[in-house]
């Protein structure tokens, strides 16, 4: 198999409000290969796409349930601490859940956690080894 993500989707709960954070709160812009069932957000060569959780569920014949950690994150890494503290405090002022406040970490960078309508985790970093 080729080393290689086209496509990351998240199963959520209700795809209008995960389109609206996704859009208006992080003003990303969508995909025109969006429907009224699937909401894709182009990313630098791959795609983010967000489909309802029980029938991406369905589509993979798993059970829909499950709550807590997911075993995963997702990261936007930015170019300086300032840029991270700037960003979460423009996220704060929007509403968004922060996770994690900005702070030093153990592997040398600088970082904070925010959360999704579904629970969702991204890392807002800093990486000075980037």
């Amino acid at each position: 198999m080729e080393q290689r993500i086209t496509f990351f989707t998240l199963g959520v709960n209700d795809l209008q409000v995960s389109a609206d954070f996704y859009e208006n709160t992080l003003g990303w812009k969508r995909s025109p290969m969006s429907t009224e069932n699937i909401v894709f957000f182009e990313l630098n060569g791959i795609h983010l796409s967000l489909y309802n959780r029980e029938a991406l569920a369905e589509d993979a014949t798993v059970e829909p349930v499950g709550s807590g950690f997911k075993g995963f994150t997702m990261a936007h890494n930015v170019g300086s601490e300032k840029a991270v503290d700037d960003l979460i405090n423009d996220l704060r002022n929007k509403g968004v859940t922060i996770v994690k406040e900005p702070q030093k970490v153990f592997w040398g960078g600088y970082s904070s956690y925010i959360a999704d309508p579904d629970g969702n985790l991204w890392e807002i970093a800093f990486n000075p080894f980037l």
